[in-house]
């Protein structure tokens, strides 16, 4: 039996030294970084949704780091992941940052040991619900799939208080949501509101000709142009970018029903050709600087909410999406019951 509290000499004379030193071993510095990365000049970034939001941050990267160029590809995590898995297959990776919303591909390839264990400063603000404790995951953004609408054409004492009010029949054939058997996001929306409202929920809020659009993008676009009125499944950080781009479209908070959260995680391959260029990137979009001008909920603890929101904690919340998403047998069930209402995806283009 291994008995607990006596260190051995060695592991004792280490802890010595590392008291003399100052404490536990820091991580490398964007500086010791950038100096690693300039020999692999590159970083192949694989990104979850509209490729356009990547490539603003990864030209910003390149001026701060002259020297290393960023190549994006975007577009949906579930067609991203697949080439991922067939790189892996071939032993021919060419990924080397992954920025995704499916955290389960990231609790997988965890498992499989393909993923870096990488903690970037700033780690230790993460809560561990939005990370995994070794590194292989992280957070770098979390959103609530919040209540929107068009402020031209519903007034804000018009707009639902719960879930239930979606069902009212002035919203007959004006809501809009994303196909919840496509996106796991507005997957958790639908199912936390059949978990308090039951499964009849569904056949109600059916009969009303609801519409669906393939990504959250699409969902926010459909309401600014007012060809729908309302939704319970937009982005905040979609939302609030829009909006301060002076498009028409306002979020509000249920005081009955719980805001779902979702997090877009990252995570470096563990054979990535530039994975000195990939830990620069997750340490520099990580760091306050860059956190505190995404537009939306940062998961670090030590970052304000983006302006005119409050703190996550302020709301009453339902943060369980990576538990869900991970559980591969009761998501399979999900999907195929949800499609059983909406029927299949009608894909209307990419998502630039």
């Amino acid at each position: 039996m291994r008995r607990l509290g006596w260190r051995s000499a060695p592991a004792l004379g280490s802890l010595v030294l590392l008291v003399a030193l100052g404490g536990a071993p820091r991580g490398e510095t964007m500086d010791e970084l950038y100096v690693k990365a300039q020999d692999e000049r590159t970083l192949v970034l694989y990104g979850g949704g509209p490729v356009a939001p990547y490539e603003g941050w990864a030209r910003e990267f390149e001026k701060r780091f002259p020297g290393i160029t960023v190549s994006v590809t975007g577009g949906y995590s579930n067609v991203l992941n697949a080439k991922i898995n067939q790189q892996l297959a071939d032993h021919r990776l060419e990924a080397d940052l992954t920025i995704f919303q499916t955290v389960q591909d990231f609790v997988r390839w965890n498992r499989q040991g393909v993923l870096l264990h990488f903690k970037p400063d700033g780690f230790a603000a993460i809560p561990a619900a939005f990370k995994d404790k070794d590194g292989a995951y992280m957070a770098v953004s979390v959103s609530t799939l919040s209540y929107a609408y068009n402020p031209r054409s519903l007034p804000a004492s018009e707009v639902p208080r719960s879930a239930l009010d979606f069902l009212k029949p002035k919203f007959r054939g004006k809501l809009i949501t994303a196909y919840p058997h496509d996106d796991d996001a507005t997957l958790y929306v639908f199912y936390t509101i059949v978990q308090r409202y039951g499964w009849g929920y569904m056949d109600k809020y059916m009969a009303n000709q609801p519409n669906f659009i393939q990504g959250h993008l699409g969902v926010a676009r459909a309401i600014e142009d007012g060809s729908n009125l309302v939704t319970f499944d937009a982005t905040s950080a979609t939302v609030l970018r829009d909006k301060k781009d002076g498009k028409p479209i306002e979020l509000a908070f249920s005081r009955s029903d719980p805001t779902p959260l979702f997090t877009v995680s990252a995570a470096i391959l563990k054979d990535a050709p530039h994975p000195n260029a990939a830990k620069l990137y997750l340490t520099w979009y990580l760091a306050k600087e860059q956190q505190s001008r995404t537009g939306g909920f940062s998961p670090r603890s030590d970052v304000a909410p983006p302006g005119g929101l409050q703190t996550l904690s302020s709301y009453k919340t339902a943060d369980r999406y990576r538990e869900l998403v991970a559980d591969e047998k009761l998501m399979t069930s999900l999907r195929k019951r949800f499609e059983g209402y909406t029927g299949p995806v009608r894909n209307q283009g990419g998502v630039r």
